[in-house]
């Protein structure tokens, strides 16, 4: 092959990969475009249908056949027609997140994911009906400043695997049910650790946490890897372990209905959900039945 042939030749490739690159360009332009159309219609047609709903974000990016709809402090999902009307919680199970409560966090940091949406009773009111709901719903981000509640939880089903326990091994014992991500497990932590008490802590992935409690149930020390992760600090010693026992959790607390954190256990079984401050709950731990 001549100079010139090669010239030619390596001038058509160059042609071919700038024409190759343009329609990719154009593609992702007009992807973008359909993206924002979608959005803006889906806009119109809940100022119709819903509107005493004040919406203030949309986002049909994330879920695939589902836009996401912020509504102050509310979330929910319609379809790309707007017909369709989702409360509830989205789980991706390749992540294993809870992507609801990973974007309710995202709202307000500083608050705690409480209890999950509720499922029918809006999307079976009508409409009208729904839009003012909607509208005056309380937040699904509760503040956990309530008074204790009295219920028991007997914690017998429970195996030995899944808990990660601390604290003072003679102190008297508190089981809490926590989430790494969560601002007032974090909390609780700190005063937990000032009190006498032996802490039975039983992970479970409300706001998609579930690979950082593997990195902590796994890692040599657990007591330091979940202080750690409280802190934000990396998990040393990482491996890979029998994790099921974090799955036990996890169904325990889908069968007790346990969708926020923290969820504090005392021995005779008695629960308060949410962060308690330590007088609070010094004096909560002396009321324990022996």
């Amino acid at each position: 092959m001549s100079a010139i042939d090669r010239v030619r030749s390596l001038t058509r490739r160059s042609r071919l990969l700038v024409a190759t690159g343009a329609v990719f360009s154009i593609a992702g332009i007009a992807l973008a475009a359909d993206v924002s159309s979608t959005e803006s219609q889906v806009l119109a047609l809940l100022k119709t249908r819903l509107p005493k709903t004040a919406v203030s974000a949309i986002d049909c990016k994330k879920i695939s056949g589902l836009c996401e709809i912020t509504a102050g402090e509310n979330l929910f999902y319609v379809d790309s027609s707007a017909r369709y009307l989702v409360i509830g919680r989205v789980y991706d199970m390749q992540t294993r997140q809870d992507v609801t409560a990973a974007r309710l966090l995202e709202m307000n940091p500083d608050m705690l994911v409480g209890s999950a949406a509720r499922a029918n009773a809006l999307a079976s009111s009508g409409e009208e009906v729904a839009s003012q709901q909607l509208a005056t719903a309380p937040a699904r981000l509760e503040r956990p400043t309530g008074p204790a509640t009295a219920r028991t939880l007997s914690l017998a089903s429970l195996p030995k695997d899944g808990a990660i326990v601390w604290g003072n091994p003679a102190g008297p014992t508190v089981t809490v049910f926590s989430d790494f991500r969560c601002s007032y497990c974090r909390a609780l932590t700190s005063v937990l650790k000032d009190m006498n008490v032996r802490v039975v802590e039983r992970p479970i992935s409300v706001l998609g946490s579930r690979d950082l409690a593997d990195q902590v149930y796994c890692a040599k020390n657990r007591a330091s890897a979940l202080h750690a992760a409280y802190a934000g600090r990396p998990i040393k010693d990482e491996a890979s372990c029998n994790t099921s026992g974090l799955d036990a959790n996890e169904a325990f607390a889908r069968r007790n209905g346990l969708s926020g954190t923290p969820v504090i256990v005392r021995s005779d079984g008695a629960v308060i959900e949410g962060y308690r401050p330590r007088a609070f709950l010094e004096a909560w731990l002396r009321e324990a039945r022996s």
